[in-house]
C-alpha cells in the first residue's frame, strides 16, 4: 500500500480472545454476539494487527501485538496461538525487516496487546526486541504504566517496557506530534487518558491507526464502546468527533484488532457508519 513516499504492509502477532462482554460493554451479548461470536469461554477471535512503514529511510513498526512471554496458564485465558507462523518477528522477516533494521517503534499505548515484541526472552530478562529503534509513546502513557491502577493492572506487563527504559531507547511525547513529515502522533483519549493514534499522509492520501478508539469494525456505532475503557464518555466524544471527518474526508482506517478486515474506507448512511473493506496484499 502507497502512500506518497511512504509503504505501508501490515504484519500480524496473530489471534487472541478476550470476553466479549467486556470488549462490548454496556451493548447485550444477543446484539453483539451477530457481528462477533463468542466460543464457549465467552471469548471473541480478535486479531493483534501491526504496520510496517518504510519511507524517509526509515523503517518504522506500529504496533508490536503480545509477544511471546507467556506462560502456559495466561496463553490459555487469552486464547493465544502458539504456532510459529502467528508470530511478529516472523512476518518482519518474511517482509525482509530484521529486528536490527526497524529505527523506531511506535506503541499507541502500553497494554500488552498492543507492545508485547517490544521486548523479547533472553535467558531469564527481557531484553530489546529491536536494538536499534527509538520506541515513541506519550510520556503520559509510560508514567501510568510504571503505575497502574488496580482496575487496569493485569493490562501492564513492566516486562514489555522496563527494560526499554533501562536501554535508555524511550522517546516520549507530550500532546500531538509530527515525527516526519507525513507521520504524525494524534492524542485520542478515552481507552487510556494518553493513547495516541497513528496518522499518515502522502499522494494526497491519509491513513490513521485508529487503535483501541475503534478496534473492530463491529465498534464503529457510538454506544459500542469497551468495558476496558478508562474514559468512556470520552471515547464517546471522541468517535463523535473523528467518525464524520473519517467519512467525510475519505481517510483509510486501520483497525488494530479486527481479524477479517484490517483496513476500511468509512461510509455514513442514514447517521451510521460502514466499514468498506480495503484489500490487504
Amino acid at each position: 500500500m502507497k502512500l506518497g513516499d511512504w509503504e505501508l504492509q501490515l504484519v500480524t502477532d496473530g489471534l487472541f480472545g478476550l470476553d466479549g462482554g467486556a470488549m462490548f460493554g454496556v451493548v447485550p451479548k444477543p446484539l453483539w454476539e451477530k457481528k462477533s461470536p463468542a466460543d464457549g469461554r465467552n471469548r471473541i477471535r480478535m486479531a493483534m494487527n501491526c504496520w510496517l512503514l518504510r519511507g524517509q529511510g526509515q523503517t518504522i513498526l506500529i504496533e508490536t501485538g503480545a509477544g511471546d512471554k507467556w506462560d502456559e496458564k495466561h496463553a490459555d485465558i487469552y486464547n493465544l496461538a502458539k504456532e510459529p507462523e502467528h508470530r511478529l518477528v516472523r512476518h518482519l522477516a518474511e517482509q525482509d525487516a530484521k529486528p536490527e533494521e526497524i529505527s523506531m517503534v511506535i506503541n499507541t499505548h502500553l497494554h500488552f496487546d498492543h507492545c508485547g515484541w517490544n521486548t523479547r526472552r533472553k535467558g531469564d530478562r527481557a531484553v530489546p526486541t529491536f536494538p536499534k529503534a527509538r520506541y515513541v509513546v506519550q510520556r503520559g502513557e509510560l508514567e501510568h504504566a510504571r503505575r497502574p491502577n488496580e482496575r487496569d493492572r493485569a493490562s501492564y506487563l513492566p516486562d514489555n517496557f522496563a527494560p526499554i527504559e533501562q536501554a535508555g531507547q524511550w522517546q516520549t511525547v507530550e500532546g500531538d506530534t509530527q515525527l516526519l513529515p507525513g507521520l504524525e502522533l494524534v492524542v485520542v483519549p478515552g481507552h487510556t487518558r494518553d493513547m495516541q493514534c497513528v496518522k499518515i499522509s502522502g499522494g494526497g492520501q491519509t491513513a490513521i491507526l485508529l487503535a483501541d478508539l475503534v478496534p473492530t469494525r463491529a465498534h464503529l456505532p457510538y454506544p459500542w464502546i469497551m468495558g476496558y475503557d478508562l474514559y468512556p464518555m470520552t471515547t464517546l466524544e471522541n468517535k463523535k468527533q473523528w467518525l464524520p471527518r473519517l467519512a467525510r474526508e475519505g481517510w483509510l482506517c486501520l483497525f488494530g484488532h479486527d481479524p477479517d478486515v484490517p483496513a476500511a474506507y468509512l461510509r455514513e448512511r442514514d447517521g451510521k457508519f460502514e466499514a468498506e473493506p480495503v484489500a490487504i496484499d
